[in-house]
């Protein structure tokens, strides 16, 4: 099992930017594609960003697109998310994710081990 932890969510205004890091240990991270996902209040959980094992191979959610970047650092077993020109409907807690094998990068079934979240707040 891979373990995760996810850092750098905060309070951010509209328009501002933050970058989100989940660390992983226990697994050989190059093996793992890594992915990012969100819930806010009341809602379910999304895919927002998804990054393979051959770095140059990047998904993202619709709602994000143009916005948010997804990238790793095999040296460290980093994974990133870049968020810019953030909007209220962003605030969420967001969970990072591994994903072992195969199947849909979009759906979380996918993914085997998960972070705790960090907490992103937009305000107007």
């Amino acid at each position: 099992q891979m373990q995760l932890g996810e850092s750098g969510g905060g309070l951010v205004q509209a328009g501002g930017s933050l970058r989100l890091s989940c660390t992983a240990s226990g697994r050989t991270f190059r093996n793992y594609a890594m992915g990012w996902f969100r819930q806010a209040p009341g809602a379910e959980r999304e895919f927002v960003a998804a990054l393979g094992w051959d770095v140059t191979r990047q998904y993202y959610g619709d709602s994000v697109k143009g916005r948010f970047t997804i990238s790793r650092d095999h040296s460290t077993g980093t994974v990133f998310l870049q968020m810019n020109n953030l909007k209220l409907e962003d605030t969420a807690v967001y969970y990072c994710a591994a994903r072992g094998g195969g199947g849909n990068v979009y759906s979380q079934s996918s993914y085997a081990d998960w972070g705790q979240g960090t907490l992103v707040t937009v305000s107007a």
